[in-house]
């Protein structure tokens, strides 16, 4: 089945709220809040994670509960992977990536595909339709929170790298997310627990940390906007900024996903209540607003999010449907079987040796 045909298939399934769920297993409350009409989207996280199998009944549960539901998770590699046991290759920081890029381009290019693509053959085989992934943070060598997580401080490396593990994405049927849009590796708060504040001026950051979204181009898929304010650009943090993804559309032409970065941070604090802050982030310009580890504040935004622009809603609605996977995936077994996912495999982990 086409992207169109698949988009099509789903669009009246997909709300504006990715959730998450509690454990291993759908709890009644669980199934409830994923067949509300206003979720469109599953987050996991390592918690929902014992085992292969497990996980892939969970995935099948969900997709029960919600045909056409978007499920995704934050695998990146390095630090930021959420299942790392039973089989799932432990992927390399991208930092690792930018130093091979430094001794030798080729090999840097053909590694970051083979990364793309182990990431992305093992989620989808287990149900996993989205990681949010790559990160495009510039590695100032400053923040808490992004550090090893970005490929590279120059933004022309950050790029290529990104787009080559685009690629690798692209091969196992998974599209991708660039964030932290504009950047958040100059600013050394991590928004999860604090508001960080980066005082630069727009040419500055359009120049070099935004760059690889411009430069990228069609080749991303989605878009996570930073939890970061821009004081001399607007007051809002980007996420929940027009100014911020009006460039991002207008200047830079991006047609894709916009998604908010979790609701629950601290960064996104700023804004108000969780209800007020998703209407801000929709208003802003995402398609769609994650509320992460608040089972209560989830139940909140359902119940108090009221949208009255139907022809914004069937936009976000097809743009987010055209992220979920066209075409099956090769179960477990038959991946591991499989000559160009064990070659991948073996490249990614010499990585770690390197």
């Amino acid at each position: 089945m086409s992207v169109t045909n698949q988009a099509s298939r789903n669009t009246q399934a997909l709300g504006p709220v990715m959730l998450d769920v509690v454990g291993t297993t759908l709890t009644a409350e669980d199934t409830r809040r994923i067949q509300h009409p206003l979720t469109g989207g599953v987050i996991l996280f390592a918690r929902n994670f014992e085992h292969r199998a497990q996980l892939t009944m969970l995935t099948q549960a969900i997709h029960a509960a919600r045909p056409g539901v978007l499920i995704a998770v934050d695998h990146e590699g390095g630090r930021v992977q959420r299942f790392k046991t039973d089989g799932f290759t432990k992927l390399p920081a991208m930092r690792l990536l930018g130093a091979l890029w430094d001794r030798d381009v080729l090999a840097a290019t053909k590694a970051a595909t083979a990364v793309g693509y182990v990431l992305a053959a093992e989620l989808r085989a287990c149900g996993v339709d989205l990681s949010f992934t790559p990160v495009l943070d510039l590695d100032y060598g400053e923040s808490s929170v992004i550090g090893d997580r970005a490929f590279h401080r120059d933004p022309r490396v950050v790029t290529m790298l990104a787009k080559n593990l685009n690629h690798g994405l692209a091969l196992a049927g998974m599209a991708n997310c660039g964030k932290h849009f504009p950047g958040h590796g100059f600013v050394q708060a991590d928004s999860h627990i604090a508001i960080p504040v980066d005082e630069r001026k727009l040419d500055d950051i359009i120049g070099a940390d935004a760059a690889p979204y411009d430069w990228l181009g069609m080749g991303l898929a989605a878009v996570m906007p930073a939890h970061v304010i821009y004081p001399k650009v607007d007051k809002h943090p980007a996420g929940f900024s027009k100014k911020w993804l009006g460039i991002l559309r207008r200047d830079m032409g991006f047609e894709g996903v916009i998604f908010s970065d979790d609701l629950s941070m601290e960064g996104a604090s700023v804004v108000g209540s969780v209800v007020e802050g998703a209407k801000a982030a929709l208003q802003a310009g995402c398609d769609m607003v994650l509320i992460c580890n608040s089972p209560d504040k989830a139940d909140q935004l359902l119940a108090g999010l009221s949208l009255n622009d139907e022809a914004k809603l069937a936009q976000s609605a097809a743009r987010l449907a055209a992220l979920v996977p066209s075409s099956s995936a090769p179960d477990w077994d038959s991946l591991q079987k499989d000559a160009a996912y064990k070659a991948a495999k073996k490249l990614a982990q010499s990585l770690q040796t390197k």
